[in-house]
């Protein structure tokens, strides 16, 4: 979609000449199809359906005086940018079918006149925002964004609403593994070495002619090095 989109200033303005007065149109808004005869002040963007595809052109949002927007069915992606919550007359609004990502701005609670919301068959993630106007809307309007939580959906868990413990959880899992790894190598080994010791004669006698001499060593050398001492 061209970022042109924003030369379209009626749809930025009031000032408009009125040259498609009583022209019928059809018209998806809302969930429905109507059949419209033009009004001067009726501001419609319709691109559904057109197998378009890339990032919505944030020019599109700053089409202010847009009452009507309908992108569903294409293959949009990105997310929703902040700017939304300007676009303050709109009271349809579906971006069903795409493949937008992120979370539901914040700013979406401040378009009071919506009366129509589709944002299903997305990837959006994260809790919706809590405000009366998200909240007033059936969950079809969000169903299969499989990441997305908060009311009119299932509860978030504490792992969707605060995915930063789930890396402290991880992060004390590796802690406990390594610690057990530790301790069952040491008794492993310990264990080993003295069990093999108690079994095997050999290597018992072996062991202690072995920390005999290594006494003996440590004893005369300690010894000489006294006696060394003591004439200096």
């Amino acid at each position: 979609m061209t970022e042109c989109i924003y030369n379209l200033t009626h749809m930025v303005t009031s000032n408009f000449v009125d040259e498609w007065n009583n022209a019928p149109i059809e018209l998806f808004t809302k969930g429905q199809d109507y059949v419209y005869e033009i009004e001067p002040d009726r501001r419609t963007i319709d691109f559904s359906a057109n197998n378009l595809s890339g990032k919505v052109p944030l020019e599109l949002f700053r089409l202010v005086k847009v009452q009507t927007l309908n992108l569903s069915h294409n293959n949009f992606i990105g997310t929703i940018p902040k700017t939304i919550g300007g676009m303050k007359n709109m009271e349809s609004l579906d971006f069903s079918n795409n493949k937008l990502c992120g979370e539901i701005p914040r700013s979406m609670s401040l378009l009071t006149f919506l009366g129509y919301l589709n944002l299903s068959y997305n990837n959006f993630d994260g809790k919706i925002p809590i405000a009366t106007q998200l909240q007033s809307f059936n969950a079809s309007s969000y169903i299969g964004n499989p990441k997305l939580c908060g009311a009119p959906l299932n509860n978030c868990t504490t792992e969707e609403e605060n995915p930063g413990n789930t890396e402290n959880e991880d992060d004390e899992s590796i802690r406990e593994s390594l610690y057990l790894g530790m301790g069952v190598g040491f008794a492993v080994g310990f264990w080993g070495i003295c069990g093999s010791l108690f079994l095997i004669r050999k290597w018992r006698h072996a062991y202690f002619r072995l920390v005999d001499r290594v006494g003996d060593f440590l004893y005369v050398t300690l010894t000489v090095k006294l006696n060394s001492f003591r004439r200096n």
